[in-house]
């Protein structure tokens, strides 16, 4: 029930088609307060937290509707965003966003219209598995106890299901190992980005101040990047597994928090994990996750360190949002050498282009892993699994998204085809 999920869910449906979803973790305000547990009790549930359930990953972030994409199907996904309750200004905006807080809202409004509709909406259920006849898959096992038949299958996993994952490749699914990116999430003043940005600690006419950066290193071929900013934000602790941490950025509708933040990610290529089978990304990911776990007391706290200590080896203060803490640590120790070498190549020349990012004030936090998909699910032109006839892989955790935007547009996408089957 992420944004390819849904969306793909409510055109079916929109057209008398006999929908089941499923979703392996909980309503958006079960899902909210077991959230709050880890935040503040670090009481962790691998199947109700930032990752997995209703909204998705998406639904602990910014909410940004900002795309690459040149597609006449994101006005589409706007309007029905607007019609379940996001700010009317999205369609005018040219960068959107939502805002973790009204997105919830949003969520709730998207889940009635599916059940008026007549959509099988079940929580708290995995797709554990499924079945071919003829060589078409056929049922879907949900939950390892209930075989559900079906005429197709539409798997939207999210980049974080990694049992999903483990389970596709057991079943022969064909699937590749693809690039990345990983890196630290960086912390700073609201106030310190208004006046880089904007000369004044607020502007009285213009909402927090965002950035972009890049730079690439020509010898290396390694690009370092600013990803997902967060204006007047917070950096959350977005764990899905027990043993590993993993960071991301979020923002209310009004972007009004005290420290806004980014993250810092440098591109990870196949050859850098020794991609000998499509799960291998999975695995770079886990073992620096877990490294950062290890650095940050084995207790859920997020590993930190002083930007200008991270760069030039002392100097700055701590000072982080994240939850349930943040703990003094060597961030060199939680990421692979080449990509802390990246960032410290990296960060001059950001502060060349925003003068006073190195700061003594800003704060970097491990790691940031998921900033897509490991591997990419194969399918052909009709959005087809190419091994496995009638399964359509769609969204960031099938390796074809980035972000709330274009994973909507291709749920609807694949949605379209399916249709296609049955136009006379």
């Amino acid at each position: 029930m992420g944004p390819a999920g849904l969306f793909a869910a409510l055109q079916l449906a929109e057209t008398g088609a006999r929908v089941t979803l499923v979703e392996r973790g909980k309503p958006v305000a079960e899902r909210l307060a077991d959230v709050q547990d880890f935040w503040q009790q670090r009481v962790f549930n691998p199947d109700s937290n930032t990752q997995f359930g209703e909204g998705g990953a998406g639904t602990f972030s910014d909410g940004k509707l900002t795309s690459r994409l040149n597609h006449p199907l994101t006005h589409r996904v706007l309007e029905t965003l607007v019609r379940f309750g996001a700010p009317e200004e999205i369609l005018r905006q040219a960068k959107p966003h939502v805002g973790s807080d009204r997105l919830r809202v949003v969520l709730v409004n998207f889940r009635r219209q599916l059940l008026q509709l007549g959509v099988d909406v079940r929580f708290s259920t995995r797709l554990t598995g499924f079945q071919v006849s003829n060589g078409q898959v056929c049922a879907g096992e949900l939950n390892d106890t209930e075989l559900l038949e079906i005429e197709h299958l539409v798997l939207a996993p999210g980049h974080s299901a990694r049992d999903s994952y483990r389970m596709l490749s057991a079943a022969g699914v064909k699937l590749e190992p693809k690039a990345f990116a990983i890196g630290l999430r960086v912390e700073h003043p609201l106030e310190l980005i208004n006046r880089i940005q904007y000369g004044m600690q607020s502007h009285p006419q213009l909402p927090a101040a965002e950035y972009s950066l890049a730079w690439n290193n020509r010898q290396s071929g390694r690009g370092v990047y600013s990803f997902c900013m967060c204006p007047g934000g917070r950096v959350v602790n977005a764990a899905s597994e027990a043993g590993g941490i993993v960071v991301n950025g979020m923002s209310d509708f009004r972007r009004d928090a005290e420290l806004s933040n980014s993250a810092l990610v440098v591109t990870v290529r196949a050859d850098d994990f020794a991609a000998t089978d499509p799960l291998a990304g999975v695995r770079f990911q886990r073992h620096w996750e877990q490294r950062a776990f290890q650095a940050g007391g084995d207790s859920w706290s997020a590993p930190a360190q002083p930007l200008l200590e991270f760069l030039h080896g002392q100097g700055g203060r701590l000072h982080s949002s994240c939850l349930p803490q943040v703990v003094h640590a060597e961030l060199a120790d939680c990421l692979p050498s080449f990509v802390v070498d990246e960032l410290r190549r990296a960060l001059p020349q950001f502060d060349r282009r925003m003068r006073g990012f190195v700061s003594e004030q800003a704060t970097l936090i491990g790691v940031e892993t998921r900033t897509s998909a490991p591997l990419r699910i194969l399918r052909n032109a009709e959005y087809e699994s190419v091994s496995h006839p009638r399964l359509y892989p769609t969204g960031e955790g099938a390796g074809y998204a980035g972000g709330i935007m274009s994973a909507a547009v291709d749920g609807l996408k694949v949605a379209n085809s399916i249709l296609q089957r049955y136009t006379v």
